[in-house]
C-alpha cells in the first residue's frame, strides 16, 4: 500500500505524494503537528505515535486539508481524515457473471449502507443477484448522485461507516447476492479536491474533459492510486465487481488493461467482476480483462421506440429504431463504426458480433438516462404501460445481463432528478447552469421551473416509493419474469450464441440464440397496438401468448425449444 496512514510498531506513518509542494505538515486532532520529510519521488512522509481512531489532516500554510487516500471522514470533505485498519474480506468466493440479475440504486436513498441491508431479503425473493451501488466515495454535503466524489477511499459519511459497509456486503453475501460499486476514476467533483495544490502532475492541461482538466494516467503514482482504490473495494470490502464511470474520458486507457490483468490475478479463482461504461464502443476491451459494457446503443433504441423522442443523442437511433434493436440484441453495438450524427459524421464504435450476450449489460432505465433529462420522467411517465411492460419482458428473458433502476421493479412514477448539497455558492451555479442547459424544453418555456438540485425538496421527491400506484402489478411481473429466467435462461447463458435478429414491423422485431445446453431461445417483441405477423415456432411459448403467425399487441412473447 503506497497511499494512506500506514501502522507500524513506532505509531502510524503518514505519506503523501506531494511533488508540487515544499512545506507539509501533519496535524493530529488536539495534538501534535510534524513536519513531512521529503522522500524520493515526490512523497513526503512522518511517523507520529499515535493508532487506530486518530483524526488527522495535512496543512500548507494557513490552508488544511484531508488525505486524499483518507479511509474516512469526520467533518465532511474538509473535515478530518481517520486512521483506520486495515480488513481482509470474508471468504466468500463469488458468482458466475452469467448469474448477475442487477439492481442499481442510490445508496441516500435508499437509506444508507443500512437501509439497503434491510432490503436485500425482499430484492433477493424478487429474482435480484446483484446490487449496484452509485458511487459512494465522499463527496461534498449530505447528498449527491456521487460523481461529484473527491476522496476516493472514503465512504460518505452520510451512507454510513465503512463498518456498516462491511454489513452490509456481509449480508448480501449470506444472501448469495453480489454487490458492485460503481468508481469514478475519470474525474474529481468541484468542492474539496486539493490535489492541485500540493500535486499538479496528477493532472494534465493539454486535455480537458467535461469536468476539467484531464487526469494524467501517464503518472506512475497517479495509476498506482487508482488501482490501490480498485483493490481496496475488491479487497477489503469484499465488493464483488466495479462498474468503470465513463472510461472514454480516461486519456491513457491502456492503464485500464493493466488494472484488469493486476486485478484477476489478485483475485485467484474468485469472481470479480469489471464493467466498462464506454461511450466509444471499444470491443476489444470486452474479449479481455473486462466482462461487459453498459450497452447505452439498446437502451436508445428501445426508448425511441416507446416514447418516440428522437431529440438530443436519440437522432443516431430515430432512423428505423426496431432495426437497431434487432442489431443491439443479435450483436450488441447498435454503432460498430458508423459514423454518428452526434459526432458530427465522425465513425462510432467497432465490431462487436463476435462477443457473447453476457458481454453487454441491457438496460430501459438507469441514473443517467432518467436523471438527465430535465425533469427527471421515468419511463412509465413518457410511455404506454403495455408497450413498456413489452420492453421489460424483453430485457429480462434476453441472454444480455439485464440490470433494473431502483423503482422499476414496482412501476414507479416518482421522478429520479438531479441533485446535490453545495455551499451557496456553488449551488447557485449549479442551479443556473442547469436551468440554461434546459431553458429551451418546451415544459420550461411555458413556465415549468427546472428543479433547484440544491434543495431538500428535489431529493425527497426522487425517492421511488413516494409514487408507485401499481406496484403489486409490477412487483408480480417483474418476480414471474426473474423465476423464468433463473430457471430456463440462466444456466444456459455461458455459452449462449446469437442466431441472428430483425426488424418485422415499424416497432416489432424477433431475435434468436442457441444456448449453452444447446436449445434454441427465441423473443419476438411487438410495441404497437396491431399484432404483427412473422414466422413464429411451432411448439406453445413458455411466456406469453401468440397465434399462428402473429405476435400479439403490446407484448413479448418468449419460446425454448430443445
Amino acid at each position: 500500500m503506497m497511499f494512506g496512514p500506514q501502522l507500524e510498531a513506532g505509531g502510524v506513518r503518514f505519506r503523501l505524494w506531494a511533488p508540487s509542494a515544499e512545506h507539509i505538515k501533519v496535524e493530529l486532532e488536539g495534538g501534535a503537528m510534524t513536519d513531512l520529510i521529503t522522500a524520493a519521488n515526490g512523497w513526503k512522509q512522518a511517523l507520529l505515535p499515535c493508532a487506530v481512531g486518530a483524526r488527522y489532516r495535512f496543512r500548507m500554510g494557513d490552508i488544511a486539508f484531508p488525505d486524499p487516500a483518507s479511509r474516512r471522514q469526520i467533518g465532511g470533505v474538509h473535515g478530518w481524515s481517520v486512521v483506520s485498519q486495515p480488513v481482509a474480506s470474508n471468504d466468500w468466493r463469488g458468482r458466475p457473471w452469467e448469474e448477475a440479475v442487477i439492481y442499481e440504486c442510490h445508496p441516500g436513498l435508499m437509506g444508507g449502507f443500512a437501509g439497503i441491508a434491510t432490503r436485500l431479503p425482499e430484492l433477493r425473493r424478487l429474482g435480484i443477484t446483484a446490487v449496484e451501488l452509485m458511487p459512494i466515495a465522499a463527496f461534498p454535503g449530505a447528498r449527491n448522485w456521487g460523481y461529484d466524489g473527491v476522496l476516493p477511499f472514503a465512504p460518505a459519511e452520510s451512507y454510513g461507516t465503512p463498518g456498516a459497509l462491511r454489513e452490509m456486503i456481509g449480508a448480501a453475501h449470506e444472501l448469495d447476492m453480489m454487490v458492485f460499486l460503481d468508481v469514478v476514476y475519470n474525474h474529481f467533483g468541484p468542492d474539496g479536491n486539493y490535489l492541485p495544490l500540493y500535486a499538479q502532475a496528477f493532472f494534465r492541461n493539454d486535455t480537458p474533459t467535461p469536468w476539467g482538466a484531464a487526469i494524467d494516467f501517464r503518472v506512475p503514482q497517479v495509476r498506482e492510486f487508482f488501482a490501490e482504490n480498485a483493490r481496496y473495494w475488491l479487497f477489503e470490502f469484499g465488493f464483488d465487481g466495479l462498474r468503470l464511470d465513463a472510461v472514454h474520458a480516461i486519456r491513457d486507457d491502456g492503464w485500464l488493461d493493466c488494472l484488469a490483468a493486476e486485478l484477476r490475478q489478485a483475485a485467484g479463482d474468485r469472481h470479480i467482476h469489471l464493467v466498462l461504461e464506454n461511450e466509444d464502443n471499444v470491443a476489444a476491451r470486452l474479449h479481455d480483462g473486462f466482462d461487459a459494457q453498459w450497452n447505452d446503443d439498446i437502451h436508445h433504441a428501445l426508448h425511441v421506440l416507446l416514447t418516440g423522442e428522437t431529440d438530443g443523442y436519440y437522432r443516431d437511433f430515430a432512423d428505423d429504431p426496431a432495426t437497431g434493436l434487432a442489431r443491439a440484441l443479435s450483436q450488441g453495438f447498435i454503432y460498430q463504426g458508423q459514423a454518428s450524427a452526434n459526432r458530427k459524421g465522425a465513425p462510432r464504435g467497432e465490431p462487436s458480433a463476435d462477443l457473447p450476450p453476457s458481454a453487454f449489460v441491457a438496460f430501459l432505465q438507469n441514473h443517467d438516462q432518467i436523471g438527465n433529462r430535465a425533469f427527471g420522467e421515468r419511463l412509465t411517465m413518457l410511455a404506454d404501460p403495455r408497450a413498456l411492460k413489452a420492453a421489460i419482458t424483453l430485457l429480462l428473458l434476453s441472454p444480455q445481463i439485464p440490470m433494473l433502476f431502483m423503482g422499476e421493479e414496482i412501476g414507479s412514477h416518482a421522478p429520479f432528478l438531479y441533485f446535490t448539497d453545495h455551499d451557496p455558492e456553488l449551488a447557485k451555479v449549479v442551479r443556473e447552469g442547469r436551468r440554461r442547459e434546459f431553458a429551451a424544453f418546451a415544459d420550461s418555456a411555458q413556465g415549468r421551473e427546472i428543479p433547484d438540485p440544491n434543495s431538500l425538496e428535489t431529493f425527497a421527491a426522487s425517492d421511488p416509493d413516494r409514487n408507485a400506484p401499481y406496484r403489486d402489478e409490477w412487483l408480480a411481473l417483474i418476480q414471474s419474469l426473474l423465476r423464468l429466467r433463473r430457471e430456463k435462461v440462466m444456466p444456459h447463458i455461458k455459452k449462449a450464441r446469437s442466431l441472428g435478429a430483425a426488424a418485422c414491423g415499424e416497432k416489432a422485431v424477433i431475435a434468436r440464440w442457441r444456448l449453452g445446453n444447446g436449445a434454441n431461445l427465441t423473443l419476438a417483441a411487438n410495441f404497437v397496438i396491431q399484432p404483427v405477423g412473422v414466422a413464429l415456432p411451432l411448439i406453445p411459448p413458455v411466456w406469453g401468448q401468440a397465434a399462428a403467425g402473429e405476435i400479439p399487441a403490446f407484448s413479448t412473447v418468449c419460446w425454448i425449444e430443445p
